[in-house]
């Protein structure tokens, strides 16, 4: 066990230490200076305990199994991967070419294809603008949809102000893209199609399969962020014949800060690297790969090949529970996207009558994330879910909540409780719900201006 190693480094430093014993399950080891007997208080809210954690979008917790195989590489194995002269150097260069394979085999790719670099964002940002820079003389044209991650939208808009062309799709109202309007979007100057695998906000699945076949018939490279498709739903590189993917490890139980390009190899595309250095990573990301975070995601990315059977039909019976939980308490609920075409970890709910940020502020035991842009200085709804048409006031009471491989029944059931219980106080504060509850027809109101 690497707690065991971690104990002996330790004592073998500082032999007049007493080591207090831990397990690498356990993340806090003495609590904050925030939290106390009373409860936990930050940024100005007080409340009991720590929340309930359904926001497995954001980030999920990373699995205890994945640290154990990170603890060697901080505290004894700590070579540069890069250095060629001694053995520090050599068992991490093997370590990182292990992993390298284990999130190939994850996507059905070869491990020379697997490109590390700091997360999903950042290959992106290769991918966007590495491949228009790199064919810029003949291509001048990016399809992509209007429900991108924002380091898309915002890579796109950079091409922009540098002269090209982008044209955003539109989604249909269930969050799916039209393939005919895909097709007849696509011109002979077209550089690259970017649709990401499985939506971050909403959980739908975009049909792969067929947006590659068009970019295949086309000849035109197809990159995808499949942050949220990684280690959650089957992704096979040839079936859905990307040339380009963006690949992220704190999404799948692994640590933060580190991700992964895959870059196919043939038919080759090239990028125009977007960081310059040592010439790590076959030149397209330099600097020292991190190789404690690396073995990180390459296990990370075993368990998933391992577990993701298992995870999903779990996970799948948690959604059922928290949505018939909900719907059979109170009326008015409706699910954002497709149901049919989505990854079951995310359920993105709206619920009618209710002020979103209202609704937000009186689920502090639960840690959940809003559609609506709460948190910020604007109150605008969500990006995503105005494409796909959903009306002002809904779009401004969405709360996504992320399930995943640690969340519990219990969990689950409070969270159900907690929810109903604070849309029921919300709405008997509500003049519109009381009005619908006796007939009226709220939107047929034409409301005076004073």
């Amino acid at each position: 066990m690497a707690s065991k190693l971690l104990l002996q480094t330790l004592t073998r430093r500082k032999p007049t230490t007493i080591i207090r014993r831990f397990s690498t399950a356990a993340a806090v080891a003495t609590p904050p200076d925030y939290e106390d007997p009373s409860g936990i208080t930050m940024k100005g809210v007080k409340i009991s305990g720590r929340p309930l954690y359904l926001d497995m979008q954001a980030t999920s917790p990373v699995d205890p199994r994945v640290l154990d195989a990170m603890l060697p590489y901080y505290l004894s194995r700590y070579g540069n991967p890069h250095s060629r002269t001694h053995l520090y150097g050599w068992e991490s260069e093997n370590a990182v070419e292990t992993a390298r394979a284990q999130v190939a085999a994850l996507i059905g790719a070869s491990p020379k294809e697997i490109i590390f670099t700091s997360g999903a964002t950042e290959s992106n940002n290769i991918s966007v603008k590495g491949v228009m820079h790199f064919y810029k003389d003949k291509k001048r044209h990016v399809i992509t949809t209007q429900t991108e991650h924002k380091c898309v939208l915002d890579s796109c808009r950079h091409l922009q102000q540098e002269g090209f062309e982008v044209t955003y799709l539109p989604v249909e109202s269930d969050g799916l893209i039209d393939l005919d309007r895909l097709r007849k979007e696509i011109r002979p100057d077209t550089g690259l199609v970017s649709v990401m695998a499985v939506n971050n906000e909403i959980g739908v699945v975009q049909p792969m399969e067929e947006i590659g076949k068009i970019c295949k018939e086309f000849n035109v490279p197809f990159h995808t962020d499949a942050a949220q498709a990684l280690g959650k739903i089957k992704v096979e590189v040839d079936k859905w014949n990307v040339s380009l993917m963006s690949l992220s490890g704190h999404k799948i139980y692994g640590p933060k800060g580190i991700g992964a390009l895959y870059m196919r190899r043939r038919p080759r595309i090239r990028v125009e690297p977007q960081m310059n250095g040592g010439g790590q990573e076959r030149g397209i990301r330099s600097g020292t790969v991190p190789t404690p975070l690396v073995v990180g995601m390459g296990a990370a990315c075993e368990l998933a090949m391992k577990e993701m059977e298992y995870d999903e039909r779990r996970i799948k019976s948690l959604q059922d529970r928290l949505l018939n939980g909900i719907r059979e308490k109170i009326d008015g609920v409706v699910v954002n996207g497709s149901m049919e075409r989505r990854y079951v970890g995310n359920l993105n709910l709206s619920f009618a009558y209710v002020e979103g940020e209202s609704l937000l502020m009186g689920l502090k035991e639960v840690a959940v994330s809003s559609g609506s842009a709460c948190t910020s200085a604007s109150l605008e709804p969500s990006y995503v879910l105005r494409a796909l048409g959903v009306d002002e006031d809904m779009a401004h009471t969405s709360i996504r909540f992320g399930i995943g491989r640690f969340t519990t029944e219990e969990e689950v059931d409070k969270a159900v409780e907690l929810t109903v219980k604070q849309v029921v106080k919300l709405r008997e504060m509500s003049p519109l719900y009381e009005m619908v509850k006796e007939g009226i027809d709220i939107k047929q109101i034409q409301w005076a201006q004073h």
